[in-house]
């Protein structure tokens, strides 16, 4: 028998089982769907993590606001007084500025890195409890594939049976407990 292994992403993640070509290559292919973005809601947990992650972004947008601020004032200034600087003080501006630019985009970068760390942390634990009920109810139902709808290529599926849906039974297993 051989075994191929389909792939399907969610929520950023990869998730690859693999699937038996035996009865199903010669019965049908048995394929499921969720919708991600309406288990994640309902997922214990989630709300938390993102009313946390609302709160830390938005202290790092106001933070990032403040230093632009800083800069945007920091080149008014130097345009106002840049004709009556000499030709040496002015350059020596210029790469004041310059080197307040940069500290401006590493700190950008940082913070979006350290954001994106926090992310990670405190959804990972939650995809991973649901990537795992989809695929426990992927091996039980000896479903070939499931698809995620609210993904970025769910726009591919023009139509679909509501009966192949499996968002339903992944909410109710989320919710029960352990």
């Amino acid at each position: 028998m051989r075994c191929v292994v389909t792939v399907w992403t969610w929520v950023g993640l990869v998730v690859a089982a693999p699937v038996a070509l035996g009865a199903q290559a010669q019965g049908t292919l048995k394929i499921a769907f969720v919708h991600s973005q309406t288990i994640l809601e309902q997922t214990p947990g989630y709300a938390a993590a993102e009313s946390t992650l609302s709160k830390e972004g938005q202290s790092i947008r106001d933070s990032l606001q403040r230093m632009q601020q800083q800069w945007d004032s920091a080149m008014r200034a130097f345009d106002q007084q840049s004709l009556a600087l000499s030709s040496a003080a002015k350059q020596a501006k210029q790469r004041d500025l310059q080197a307040m630019q940069q500290r401006l985009q590493q700190r950008q970068s940082d913070m979006q890195t350290r954001y994106q760390q926090r992310e990670q942390e405190l959804l990972q634990p939650i995809q991973a409890r649901v990537i795992g009920i989809v695929g426990g109810i992927r091996a039980e139902a000896n479903y070939a594939l499931v698809f995620d709808m609210d993904g970025q290529n769910s726009s591919v599926f023009l139509a679909v049976d509501p009966s192949l849906d499996i968002t339903a039974k992944v909410i109710e297993r989320l919710k029960s407990p352990k």
